[in-house]
Parts: structure tokens; C-alpha cells; sequence
């Protein structure tokens, strides 16, 4: 059961709308014609959940999928829609729960070293500029066959758990913080040995930093790269 009331009610200002499963609410919020600036759908499950790089992202009962649809300003704001809301999730997450959590680059947010909630930011040219913007968290369970990477907020959910972490997220979104030096302070990928891919490439380097397009800044073999795009694997 899923309180939509209280959710609308909890962070005002949005058209938040429901349904329990569908296929993906990023896909069904882009599809939705009467969809404006500001319009969320918030699901229980997907069927086909994505996540970065073409990758599927799993999305069983106990979670809490949600899409938004933004008009960034400009090219360079869009590029700042997932940084902005890892550092809005993670606020929402400690808020509702009291526990710690952290940003892998660029996307991923962790709680005792593991997944917790992915970000995935889709970009539509148009008219204007409009991205859907799709965060799942995993509420009070764990996909099926994750457990050594994919953890739970909670063991058991509190009530209305679901409803206070959309909230809380779609609240923090409104900013009012410092999200660029939060997300410098959350961020446990720096400091760190990474595998990085990056197309058909793969190298071992060690992060450096975020500059001021949240690029990650490695060293490889004395060479300082700045990565806008691929992936950075957390070295055990």
C-alpha cells in the first residue's frame, strides 16, 4: 500500500501521480503526453528498469522507483542533475533513517560499502531541453542474487518509509545547500584505486578529485585524465 496523500502533502509544489509496477517509470513519464516540469511518477516495482551504460537495473517489490521530469535552463545545468540529486538523495536517505551514506561517482549512492540507490539522468532535445531524472532506491530489499554488492536502507521499513524518502528527496532537489561541496565531502571514490571503463577501454588508475564539471580526475602512469563518462569500479 502506498500512501499517495501523505506524499503529495509531504513535498508540495509537484504533480506527483502513482502506479505499482510498469515497465519503467523514466520510459512511461517521457511517454506521457500531459507530462510538464515538476510531473513525478513514483512505482513500487519495474519490469525494466535501466541503470548507466545500457544496463539493466533490478527492481523487485521493496523498493521505491521514482521518475521527474526537468526543463533544465541550459546544456551546462542538465549536466548537474545528477550530482544535484545524489546529494539530495543522500540527505533524504540520513533524514529518514539516521544512517551514513556516500556517493561513488557519479551515481551510486552506498551505505556500509554497499549500493543502495542508483540515478539515472535521460535527456530529450526538443522544442526545449527536458530530462527525466529515474532514482531507485532499495528500501527494505535486495535484488535477488546482489547481495555482495546491493544493500537495503533498512532491514525492516519503518511505516510510510517510501513516502517519507520521495518526500525527502524531492524536497532536497529544491537545493538551499552547498550540493558542490557535499558532494565533494560524500564522495568515497576519490582517494581511491578504480578500475575504469571507458568504451572499449579499461585501465587502473587512481582518483585525484572532481573538478567543477564533476568530472572525476584520475592519474594514470603520471598522466592526469578528466573522466566525464564511463565507469569507475571501487578497488576492494
Amino acid at each position: 500500500m502506498f500512501e499517495l496523500d501523505f506524499l503529495r502533502s509531504a513535498a508540495p509544489g509537484y504533480d506527483i501521480r502513482f502506479i505499482d509496477t510498469t515497465a519503467s517509470t523514466n520510459t512511461a513519464l517521457l511517454e506521457a503526453a500531459d507530462a510538464r516540469a515538476g510531473t513525478a511518477l513514483v512505482a513500487l516495482s519495474q519490469s525494466a528498469g535501466r541503470g548507466r551504460m545500457g544496463r539493466s537495473f533490478a527492481s523487485p517489490e521493496g523498493g521505491l522507483y521514482m521518475s521527474l521530469l526537468i526543463e533544465p535552463a541550459s546544456a551546462e545545468d542538465a549536466l548537474l542533475i545528477t550530482p544535484r540529486t545524489a546529494v539530495a538523495v543522500c540527505r533524504a536517505i540520513e533524514a529518514v533513517s539516521g544512517r551514513e551514506t556516500g556517493i561513488k561517482w557519479v551515481n551510486d549512492i552506498l551505505m556500509g560499502g554497499k549500493k543502495v540507490c542508483g540515478i539515472l539522468a535521460e535527456a530529450r532535445a526538443g522544442e526545449r531541453l527536458r530530462v527525466v531524472l529515474g532514482v531507485g532506491v532499495n528500501v527494505s530489499a535486495v535484488p535477488e542474487g546482489l547481495e555482495d554488492t546491493a544493500g537495503a536502507v533498512f532491514e525492516a521499513a519503518p511505516a510510510l518509509a517510501r513516502e517519507r524518502l520521495a518526500a525527502g528527496i524531492l524536497n532536497e532537489l529544491r537545493g538551499g545547500y552547498d550540493f558542490r561541496a557535499e558532494s565533494l565531502r560524500r564522495c568515497v571514490t576519490v582517494g581511491r584505486e578504480v578500475a575504469v571503463t571507458r568504451g572499449a577501454e579499461r585501465f587502473t588508475a587512481r582518483a585525484l578529485g572532481i573538478d567543477e564539471r564533476f568530472r572525476l580526475l584520475v592519474e594514470r602512469g603520471g598522466e592526469i585524465l578528466a573522466l566525464d563518462s564511463g565507469e569507475a569500479t571501487l578497488h576492494s
